[in-house]
Order: C-alpha cells, then structure tokens, then sequence
C-alpha cells in the first residue's frame, strides 16, 4: 500500500483529520482498489462520521490487496500537521505492525527530510450500512457563513434548535446568559428545498455540531439536510467523487 498527496490537497487532508480526531481518537480505515474510506463514531454515540477519497483524489494511490488498519487519530495528526509547504506526503504500510509516514521534499535543500512510523491498534469495528434517505428539508450554506454563525449561537447555549419550513429558516439557542436566533433569508441560500407544507423544528447538540463537524477549511460550501424521523446529515463535497459526512442524532425533548 502506498498514497502521496501533495500541494494544496495536503492542507485539505490535514484539515480533515484535524475534524476527524475531535470525533474520535481511534480510526477505523479500509483501503480498496477504488478508495479510501474512514468510517466511525464518537464515544458518546452521537455522531457517525463517513470519509471517502476516491483514488482519483490522490496524486498517487496503490492498493495490492485491500487493507483494514487501525490508528490513533491524535498521533496521525501530529504527525502531518508537521510537514512543510513544500513536503509531499507519502504513506506507505510495510508490515501489520505500523505505518509509515514520510515527508518529503525532492528539490528544496534546505528542507529536511522526516520519516515516521506509526503503531497500529488492535480496534473492533463493524461498519455500518447508511441507507439512502430522502430528507424533509434540505440545504446549502456557505461554509465560513454558518461556522461564524454557530460560534456565535455557542455564546448562549449548549444546545440548538432548527426551524424550517417554506418561508424561513432559524437557528435558535437559549440559555442562562439569554437567546439568539439567527433567521437565514431563503434567497440568500445556495440551495434550498422543503417538503411542501412540511414544518421542520428539532434541536442538537451544537457542541458537537460546532467541534467535531463544522468547519470551513473543508469546502467552501455546506450541506445540511433534516428530516423529523432521523439524524441531521452534515456533508462536505471533497471533489473528485469524494465526501465528508457527519450524522448527529436529535436530542430528546427531556434531554
């Protein structure tokens, strides 16, 4: 098995792992003749994450047979977030016991060289099948737009409430220190679709809405679809047939 990313997806990859090890710190990562794909859940399980990274989104991707390892997510981060701009970013699995992580830079001199290599875990996860689900309302938002939004509904609760129907959305929070609701024009959307006549209102966690799943570094656009009936879907096209989704569930009215 061996990968390499360079220029400017580098920074995506690291930017994904940097979400990635607030959900959880042990990943679960099938490598395929087709793709990459990290599935997974916190330890709360509250949030299912699904990563795939076609073998189109490397600059170079080959799999002999496919391969299953598991890694601490803190310590593969660290470990990529110390490359340089220049540095192209080689992984390669030589033995069942450990990673290697090699950052590499072929025509600047000044620049030194760094290998790593990474133990495996022994870590037991069975992945899940996500059906295909046609949700109530669905849509599109500017990355930096909500992350900025949400920071600011983080100043007043824990917790956030989403209310959508055909003529407006809120996102509401209310706590001790007071409420804020932020109403998002519809025409001011990228996209947006509802179930007509259908009424939208559920609230979330926003701390894990805000820390382990928005981010703006990812794309510049978001996608959040909601349904009454199941988990909120929070998804990042990666280009090149390649994805980032989130799942939070839905809070109970006496959470």
């Amino acid at each position: 098995m061996k990968i390499v990313i360079k220029d400017k997806k580098k920074e995506l990859f690291i930017s994904i792992f940097h979400v990635l090890k607030n959900a959880s710190t042990d990943i679960h990562a099938n490598f395929s003749s087709t793709c990459l794909h990290i599935q997974g859940m916190d330890k709360s399980h509250i949030c299912l994450f699904d990563l795939t990274l076609s073998k189109e989104w490397f600059d170079f991707y080959e799999i002999e047979n496919e391969d299953n390892i598991h890694f601490n997510t803190n310590i593969f981060y660290s470990i990529i977030s110390s490359k340089s701009d220049d540095q192209s970013l080689i992984i390669k699995k030589d033995d069942d016991d450990s990673l290697s992580i090699e950052l590499i830079n072929e025509f600047k001199k000044s620049e030194y060289n760094k290998y790593f290599k990474m133990p495996l875990l022994e870590y037991e996860y069975e992945e899940m099948s996500i059906p295909n689900i046609e949700y109530d309302c669905e849509m599109t938002l500017p990355s930096k737009k909500i992350n900025d939004m949400l920071s600011q509904l983080n100043n007043f609760s824990d917790n956030i409430t989403v209310k959508c129907c055909e003529n407006f959305v809120d996102f509401i929070t209310k706590g001790n220190s007071g409420e804020m609701r932020v109403n998002i024009p519809i025409d001011d959307m990228i996209s947006y679709a509802i179930v007509e006549n259908e009424e939208v209102n559920l609230t979330y966690s926003l701390i894990y809405i805000h820390k382990m799943c928005i981010s703006n570094k990812l794309s510049s656009d978001v996608d959040l679809c909601l349904s009454n009936e199941c988990p909120m879907k929070i998804n990042y096209n990666l280009g090149n047939d390649s994805h980032l989704m989130f799942f939070i569930a839905p809070k109970l009215e006496d959470d």
